[in-house]
């Protein structure tokens, strides 16, 4: 683990810990832990297919997204909004949202900052053991800080 006051540095394309994260249509990195900072979490998520995760709301968290590679369709409340690399948006915390990778490339990259993290590495750690987008469990859900609200939106 990083110590106080000290820089990370990750190369491209690594984990913090080196580990490989499937969530089916994607993978994920974990690039900044709360441990390592005041309370951020930031992960990398690559797409190699369309999709995205249920509609649902963080009840302490801010969800920023910044879009690296490819196409991402986010609906933040009753708005929606086209991602294309180098556009970011912020999801505050308690306003139902959803996106997923659209296309627009070989494939998807978004980088996903939760602030404050709360239990979104402890979520992310478990969901990623099916290989699959997140469950659509109400309890799961709940029992990390979120409630979940409606299915993935459709792709064409």
């Amino acid at each position: 683990m990083k110590t106080e006051n000290q820089p990370l540095y990750l190369a491209a394309d690594a984990d913090r810990f080196g580990e490989q994260r499937s969530l089916g249509v994607s993978f994920i990195r974990f690039k900044v832990l709360p441990a390592d900072s005041s309370g951020l979490f930031i992960i990398e998520n690559i797409f190699h297919a369309k999709g995205g995760p249920a509609r649902h709301l963080h009840h302490d968290q801010d969800e920023w997204f910044y879009c690296v590679e490819g196409e991402f369709v986010l609906e933040v409340g009753q708005e929606r909004y086209t991602l294309r690399p180098g556009d970011s948006l912020l999801a505050p915390r308690q306003i139902p949202h959803v996106w997923a990778y659209v296309g627009g490339g070989e494939r998807g990259k978004i980088l996903i900052t939760f602030m404050p993290a709360g239990k979104m590495e402890a979520f992310f750690r478990e969901v990623t053991k099916a290989n699959a987008m997140p469950p659509q469990d109400p309890a799961l859900w709940r029992a990390h800080g979120m409630e979940l609200l409606g299915p993935p939106l459709p792709i064409a």
